[in-house]
């Protein structure tokens, strides 16, 4: 084949094109080297005088009230590194830079793998900086992240060790680290986590000091994740083992030993536990030196006055529930549910409370949800074709298939729910057990919409914590799983906005101190995550008073003027409470119990939490203007089975005109139709196969594994309290539509008279 014009020339002059490639590549080294050689270290004492200026703030959702300013009281004491703990000198050696002694102040195998990450990601997000290198960052260079930044540091740490000896650079980057808020050097640090000074530190007190580097705030010893800080802590000791710091003894001897924190100091700063939530999220999507060095303004979702107002309702309501319910602590999360953000959130009574740990953020602990968890599963059942008419049994039921269907017992593996106030009701539509939290019904609910496809309603809700569905059983739909409040309080978000789901934000805006935008999310998209008929139809149960009213609550979940759907759960083991409620504009869910799962007294939810609750959501409300749930004017249930539409006296139905008892006609007029039924009990499972409600009746050759144990207990009770067998009951009155459904417009009835 022949070449192209285009090799054949290049083939000609080649060595002309050589040179040109040569000169062109000497020309870029020659302009680096010049531009590598105009860069600065600044004088050392100016060094080791630097602080901190670039300040980051974060607002409230108006830019203006100020919540906290992460370096505006810096502590810091700086110690020449003879008065450094050798401990710490080997830890953070061992875990961030172990050739430090040897390299010449960069590692080039790391910024090779580094540069290979970053060009893959087609962004700059890979580390792989020497100690020498973060002194750089940390007292020359801005934090941003850009190549041109990254090569700066690269030359800068290269003068750097050549300027100065290496203990001297330790002791510069170990009196500049960040250990946390306002906490800088390792010498602040050891007196206000540990109090004592540097010199004096042990091993595994050094060892958790720096695996608080990585991210402060995500490891901070007074939030939510001590678990993964001491995992990063017995990572460190290994460390140091490999590197020949520690024998095996002493590592394992460290690993072992109990470290005390002491209690957090008190700093200026408005709504801590949200204030240190944004503070995570920004350390662990943009790293850690955006909180010591971004300068960035953060405007955030938290409404000030909304905070402030249920600071103080949880405050007092805790207090009041440690004498009452012997529940010291509770949370609140508020959120707009058309755009996910969050307007409150109180992690505990108070942050700084150290009798209940007040620093750890309870909206954000796994708790079990108690039937806070059921509408998930009604929800699926309904999408499915169940409806808030379809009839259940709520009487002792043995749902364990390798029990007898007669055992009421919840022994040796058996499992037979019974109810909050150990009463059982019978027959119960679908709307009223779960208005009235009525357990047996939710648990056959559960089983008809399957635990698989609950739990995959319940992650694209917001819920992710419950992970795999073989690991739960029925009990799931009692709260049988861990979420958490604020996940929980998201998830209702989508109930209140029709099926669609905004995830929760607590971010508006972020700007850099240049003021250009680096994240802007005043715009969310959300997820339809349900049909909306059926967020209409849990809205429309939530938020029924008649239906709940068996309850007892409704002074406290009735807002007159106000559309206001709500749910209750209190856990068997009275350890959490909770009350989750909405309106189309806004969701406000709130725990309580204790920190450490010590039991409550045994009350239901409402009582504990729902005081609480209903003062917060007035003053909110009070806010905005009202607004409605949608509601569909269809009729769902016209035309489907008995069973589906609230009849559970059988599945043979007939529209007769009331005056003769004869059946109807299309001449009866419409005030004397009336529906009758022949008695013929048995439990849904007779009637349908969960998996095609509108399909054929399986009766009693039904394959459903579930199938005895559910028509066991539903005949078990229509012997006591059923209609006899074969006999005529009078439904309700009917309508031309309903004739019309049932007829087919012929005039013919399905029972015999």
């Amino acid at each position: 084949m022949a070449s192209s014009p285009l090799l054949r020339a290049l083939r000609t002059h080649r060595r002309l094109v050589v040179l040109w490639v040569l000169g062109v590549l000497f020309f870029i080294a020659g302009i680096t080297a010049l531009w590598a050689a105009s860069l600065k270290i600044p004088d050392l004492s100016s060094i080791e005088q630097r602080k901190i200026v670039q300040s980051l703030k974060i607002y409230d959702r108006t830019g203006q009230v100020l919540l906290y300013d992460l370096n505006k009281n810096i502590d810091r004491t700086n110690v020449p590194l003879s008065q450094i703990s050798p401990n710490i000198q080997h830890a953070t050696i061992a875990m961030e830079d172990p050739t430090f002694y040897q390299n010449p102040g960069v590692e080039w195998t790391s910024i090779i793998r580094a540069f290979l990450a970053d060009v893959t990601s087609l962004g700059a997000v890979q580390g792989g900086s020497t100690l020498t290198q973060q002194v750089v960052k940390q007292t020359i260079l801005s934090g941003d992240k850009t190549i041109t930044r990254k090569l700066k540091e690269i030359v800068l740490a290269l003068k750097l060790t050549r300027m100065l000896p290496k203990d001297q650079i330790l002791e510069l980057y170990l009196n500049q680290a960040p250990y946390g808020g306002s906490i800088y050097g390792v010498e602040e640090a050891s007196q206000q986590f540990f109090g004592v000074p540097a010199s004096q530190v042990t091993v595994p007190e050094a060892a958790y000091l720096t695996a608080l580097l990585a991210a402060p705030t995500y490891y901070s010893p007074y939030g939510n994740n001590r678990a993964e800080l001491d995992a990063r802590k017995n990572i460190v000791l290994d460390k140091m083992y490999e590197h020949g710091y520690l024998s095996a003894e002493e590592r394992d001897a460290a690993k072992a030993a109990e470290v005390a924190f002491l209690p957090q100091r008190t700093t200026a700063i408005q709504a801590p536990h949200f204030v240190f939530y944004v503070e995570q999220y920004l350390e662990q999507k943009y790293g850690p030196d955006v909180l010591s060095q971004g300068g960035w303004k953060v405007t955030t979702t938290l409404d000030a006055d909304l905070q402030a107002q249920a600071e103080s309702i949880v405050r007092a309501g805790a207090l009041s529930n440690a004498q009452n319910f012997n529940a010291s602590n509770a949370g609140m999360i508020a959120l707009d549910p058309r755009n996910g953000q969050i307007l409150v959130m109180v992690g505990s009574r108070n942050y700084f409370d150290t009798e209940i740990d007040g620093n750890y953020n309870v909206t954000l602990a796994l708790r079990q949800p108690g039937s806070a968890f059921k509408p998930f599963a009604y929800a699926v059942a309904f999408e499915k074709g169940y409806t808030p008419d379809t009839v259940l049994f709520d009487v002792p039921t043995q749902f364990s298939t390798s029990c007898k269907t007669t055992d009421y017992t919840n022994d040796n593996g058996c499992y037979s729910p019974g109810n909050y106030d150990n009463k059982f009701r019978g027959p119960m539509t679908l709307r009223d057990a779960i208005a009235q939290s009525i357990n047996v019904p939710s648990v056959e609910v559960l089983y008809l919409a399957g635990i698989s496809d609950t739990l995959e309603l319940a992650n694209a809700m917001g819920v992710t914590t419950l992970g795999d569905p073989n690991q739960y059983g029925l009990t799931l739909v009692l709260g049988g799983g861990e979420v958490t409040l604020l996940q929980m309080a998201s998830a209702y978000g989508a109930f209140a906005q029709n099926g669609m789901h905004y995830p929760a934000t607590a971010v508006l805006k972020i700007e850099d101190q240049d003021g250009n935008t680096i994240e802007d999310n005043s715009n969310p998209v959300g997820t339809q995550v349900m049909p909306t008929f059926v967020a209409e139809e849990i809205n429309d149960i939530l938020s029924d008073p008649v239906a709940r009213a068996p309850l007892g609550e409704n002074e406290l979940v009735s807002f007159p003027g106000y559309d206001v759907a709500v749910k209750t759960g209190t856990t068997n083991n009275y350890r959490d409470a909770w009350t989750i409620g909405y309106t189309p504009n806004l969701v406000v869910g709130i725990w309580a119990g204790n920190n450490d799962n010590t039991p409550m007294v045994k009350k239901v939810s409402g009582f504990i939490v729902g005081p609480m609750w209903h003062q917060f959501m007035q003053y909110a409300l009070a806010k905005e203007p009202a607004a409605a749930f949608s509601r569909s004017d269809e009729n769902p249930t016209l035309g489907l089975k008995p069973v589906l539409r609230g009849i559970w006296q059988g599945g043979a139905t007939s529209i007769v005109d009331s005056r003769t008892g004869q059946l109807a006609t299309a001449a009866t007029p419409p005030q004397f139709l009336q529906e009758d039924a022949v008695c013929d009990v048995h439990s849904i499972l007779y009637w349908l196969d969960k998996s095609n409600p509108d399909g054929p009746a399986p009766g009693a050759g039904s394959t459903d594994p579930q199938f005895p144990y559910w028509e066991s207990a539903a005949r078990a009770w229509a012997a006591q309290n059923g209609c006899t067998q074969g006999t005529q009951v009078v439904i309700g009155p009917a309508t031309p539509a309903m004739l019309a459904a049932e007829s087919g417009q012929s005039g013919t009835s399905t029972l015999p008279h």
